[in-house]
């Protein structure tokens, strides 16, 4: 199984040097996309959004992307593993977090390599503590 994302339990804080980095949430429901953008824009990263699969390749395909958040069940006959493996493909070290309300994790052979799963409902600061933790460890995008 995927492991779960373990999340600190003391409460997120601002990480410094963050504000260039870019966080795309790919979210059919708007407004858990709009919680977890707003939450994460208030951290101080710059945040894309998209309702399915295929607007999220069009913008990973014209904007740099530091970490991909993604619900796994997408509008227009769309999913997030899908998604995450044609990114991967393009981008081998781009961060993957996955969530989902309607499953209780993945497995190793669905996702991409060293993801992980967020279920769903989550509390959005949950989030922007998961971010700050992967985003930290990732390289600088001015260092790619």
């Amino acid at each position: 199984m995927l492991p779960f994302a373990c999340v600190p339990a003391a409460p997120a804080f601002r990480v410094e040097g963050m504000a260039d980095r870019v966080v795309l949430v790919v979210e059919d429901e708007f407004m858990v996309c709009e919680l977890a953008a707003e939450a994460l824009h208030d951290e101080g990263y710059r945040v894309l959004t998209a309702a399915d699969a295929l607007e999220a390749e069009q913008i990973l395909s014209h904007e740099r992307v530091d970490l991909l958040f993604t619900d796994i069940d997408l509008a227009r006959n769309t999913n997030g593993l899908t998604l995450a493996h044609r990114a991967r493909c393009q981008r081998p070290d781009l961060p993957v977090v996955y969530t989902s309300g309607g499953c209780g994790g993945l497995s190793e052979s669905e996702a991409v390599c060293d993801s992980v799963f967020v279920p769903k409902p989550y509390l959005p600061s949950d989030i922007v503590a998961l971010t700050n933790d992967i985003l930290r460890r990732a390289p600088s995008p001015h260092h790619v």
